[in-house]
């Protein structure tokens, strides 16, 4: 296949060149230097590849909408998934939207998670393209974008939330890092390295996981009274309740907490023996 990743200079879409490559597929890119433009790409391309930051990423298929053909396929690797295959959608083309759940940091595809939206295109097409990432040792998840997107607001921007708030609290206390990573246990460093990681990367990534997803303002409104509850608990000293609230989620939590515990030891033996 001819394949054309539009942002293909950037992290992740040179990521993807390789995946391809490695492959055995011709592969061209775009991107702010190159030559290349991205009419003269999809005019050339089987597969094209969107590979932008989110906010850019539905105005920039809507231009190439109308230039894409029915023998071609169309797929984004964008964070969310609503509005970009339904920007896709618009075109003649075949589309599966894509979600890698990694950056482009990794060295390879081996043990990581692609979540895969294939919204209207063949069988075969999909599995040709599902078959690339599963061959180089991707997990290939299929959903659905609005599914997607609704988990996403919990599995990312949940996650990305209460991270940059205890960011938020630990500068506002006027917390030493250092200091505070002398005293952690590797368990606690764990959590600590998750929000140095967090702030180390690009903040207009996480801005657009959060602000959006139509799905996170929900969630983050549950945040608020999840964390008020627990202060009314604690400020009270209220035991009792505690109990009760730890049980409920610790239920909730019942199918995973085995395996939290094995993953979570295999990573704090991995920092005390490296």
């Amino acid at each position: 296949m001819r394949v054309g990743i539009i942002g293909g200079t950037g992290k992740m879409g040179g990521f993807f060149r390789g995946v391809f490559e490695r492959a055995g597929h011709e592969v061209m890119v775009t991107g702010r230097t190159t030559k290349l433009h991205n009419q003269d790409l999809v005019e050339k391309s089987d597969v094209i590849v969107v590979s932008v930051p989110i906010h850019t990423t539905v105005p920039l298929i809507r231009d190439i909408a109308p230039y894409l053909k029915k023998d071609q396929l169309i797929c984004d690797l964008t964070s969310l998934k609503e509005g970009p295959v339904n920007a896709m959608l618009t075109s003649a083309a075949e589309v599966i939207g894509f979600h890698p759940m990694f950056g482009p940091g990794v060295t390879s595809l081996k043990g990581q998670t692609i979540l895969a939206c294939p919204s209207r295109v063949r069988p075969a097409t999909f599995q040709r393209l599902a078959s690339i990432f599963r061959d180089q040792g991707a997990r290939v998840v299929v959903t659905t974008p609005e599914e997607h997107d609704r988990l996403m607001a919990i599995v990312q921007a949940l996650v990305h939330y209460s991270t940059l708030c205890m960011a938020e609290t630990m500068r506002l206390m006027g917390t030493d890092i250092m200091k505070a990573l002398e005293c952690t246990s590797p368990i606690y460093r764990i959590e600590m390295g998750l929000i140095g990681r967090l702030l180390n990367q690009d903040p207009d990534l996480y801005g657009d996981m959060l602000t959006m997803n139509p799905h996170v303002p929900p969630v983050i409104h549950a945040f608020g009274e999840a964390t008020t509850h627990l202060r009314s608990i604690i400020e009270q000293g209220d035991m009792q309740q505690f109990r009760e609230m730890f049980s409920d989620n610790a239920t909730t939590f019942e199918s995973y907490q085995n395996s939290a515990v094995k993953e979570t030891d295999d990573l704090i033996e991995f920092l005390v023996n490296r």
